[in-house]
């Protein structure tokens, strides 16, 4: 199975099965291409022996070869994932440009979709998983587990997540920070409309305990490339401020704004030893997982 990108996704309409497009997909391609440490974060393979688990048997790979192969996950690990999603109102905001807009995802959507690809991974790999969404405070918080009733509780949550409210990422930050035990994996999903010191400090609330933090920032592409054709009054979202915007300057000041906005933001993930990643919400969710594989890989 090929990427397949947002829009095609948006048609599926089940989380589980936006989850279980995405990550199979890659999981094929990874095959395909021989990665090496990468697909086998995924499975080793061996003959099918009398009595064996059939529920393991890769039936794609029976289906072009005839032959039963035996999917061979990893043990259970120590490894913990928490995935920390921003629900504020801004992440409302509908992907793509002019008639695309309609067919893509909001910035919520996305990083709901991303969130249960990576439960589904984890699941995957019998890493314990758990969400926290957050906007002015924290609302959902379901702390790291095993198995399917728990993916199933996570998706659930996903499922019900709505944009609303403003953001407060030390509130967050300092309230997993609380919660969690022993070292884990931190993957933050967020369009980061916050100052990059606040988006560091709160990094490195977390980072100082031994957590191994991703964060993903998701924006659309009318954020990357806004087409202002008139001088416009707009309203923020979150604080409700009015603001009078120049469309002249939106094709040059802007640009160079949200470039160095983001070079801030990559500068404080490496300050607090983060790995950053800059994703559209138009874009096939295989980047995304691509990166946090090989970011896996190299936090066991």
């Amino acid at each position: 199975m090929s990427a397949l990108p947002a829009a095609l996704l948006a048609k599926l309409g089940n989380l589980e099965l936006i989850a279980r497009a995405a990550v199979d997909g890659l999981v094929q391609g990874a095959h395909r291409a021989d990665r090496p440490g990468f697909s086998q974060e995924f499975a080793a393979y061996r003959d099918y022996e009398p009595g064996d688990d059939l529920r393991f048997v890769d039936w794609n790979a029976y289906a072009r070869t005839d032959r039963l192969h035996l999917k061979l996950f990893e043990g259970e690990t120590n490894t913990r994932l928490l995935v920390l999603l921003d629900a504020s109102a801004s992440m409302a905001a509908a992907g793509g440009l002019g008639a695309a807009a309609s067919r893509l995802p909001s910035k919520l959507q996305y990083g709901a979709w991303l969130a249960a690809a990576l439960t589904h991974i984890a699941v995957r790999q019998h890493d314990a998983v758990g969400l926290a969404t957050f906007a002015d405070a924290v609302r959902d918080d379901v702390p790291p587990g095993t198995g399917e009733r728990r993916r199933q509780a996570l998706f659930a949550c996903l499922e019900g997540v709505q944009a609303e409210g403003g953001s407060n990422w030390d509130a967050a930050f300092a309230h997993v920070a609380q919660r969690l035990r022993g070292r884990a994996i931190v993957a933050a999903i967020s369009d980061f409309y916050c100052q990059p010191s606040d988006f560091g400090s709160a990094l490195a609330m977390l980072g100082a305990r031994g957590h191994d933090l991703i964060a993903f920032h998701v924006l659309d592409a009318a954020e990357r490339r806004p087409r202002l054709r008139r001088n416009a009054t707009l309203r923020d979202a979150e604080s409700g401020r009015v603001i009078e915007v120049d469309a002249a300057d939106m094709r040059t000041g802007y640009p160079r704004r949200l470039a160095a906005h983001e070079a801030a933001l990559r500068r404080e993930a490496a300050a607090a030893g983060a790995h950053y990643v800059a994703m559209d919400a138009e874009e096939p969710l295989d980047r995304a997982l691509v990166r946090y594989m090989r970011f896996r890989a190299r936090h066991p």
